[in-house]
């Protein structure tokens, strides 16, 4: 994923408050999607962030594997009439294996990582206009992304922090 300008990186305490944040503490309708490719070692911890998530027993937020297809669930994510919308998927932003960002669509650029068929900031994009809300991206900059290769441990232990940090937000 490329893009076009740089946001500050965000550490864990910077991450569970941009969180809190863009979740507010209103009545709220989340869908959480994790996106990405478990075959290519550290791109699948979308899909990573969303099994702990789902072990962990959160309830009341839709979280969709959605792998590297989350076009495919467009219709089930306008269905649900979320009030938020968070993608979870590696990001390749110059960080350390690990970091995060919170990404709004303006500041993705429109190339996607090969294992997506379509670039986010459309799906992004459709999904804002259709829902009018805002949508966000969670980027986690991976380590390696080479076929066959099995998550870094650097990337496993950012899933885990991730999952937990949500699940205490949204469990509340």
């Amino acid at each position: 994923m490329v893009f076009s300008r740089a946001v500050p990186n965000i550490g864990v305490m910077a991450l569970e408050k941009g969180l809190r944040e863009y979740f507010g503490e209103d009545e709220r309708r989340v869908v959480l999607v994790g996106i990405g490719n478990p075959m290519r070692g550290d791109d699948g911890v979308g899909v990573k962030i969303i099994e702990l998530l789902e072990e962990m027993g959160l309830t009341g937020v839709m979280l969709l594997n959605t792998e590297t297809v989350p076009e495919a669930f467009t219709g089930k994510v306008e269905s649900y009439e979320p009030t938020h919308v968070l993608l979870l998927d590696a990001a390749n932003f110059g960080g350390q294996p690990g970091e995060t960002k919170l990404i709004d669509s303006e500041h993705i650029g429109g190339q996607a990582i090969s294992t997506h068929s379509l670039p986010l900031n459309i799906f992004i994009s459709y999904i804002e206009k259709s829902l009018g809300i805002t949508v966000l991206l969670l980027g986690v900059q991976p380590k390696t992304v080479t076929f066959g290769e099995e998550m870094t441990p650097e990337l496993v232990e950012a899933s885990k922090r991730i999952a937990e940090t949500l699940h205490r937000i949204l469990s509340g």
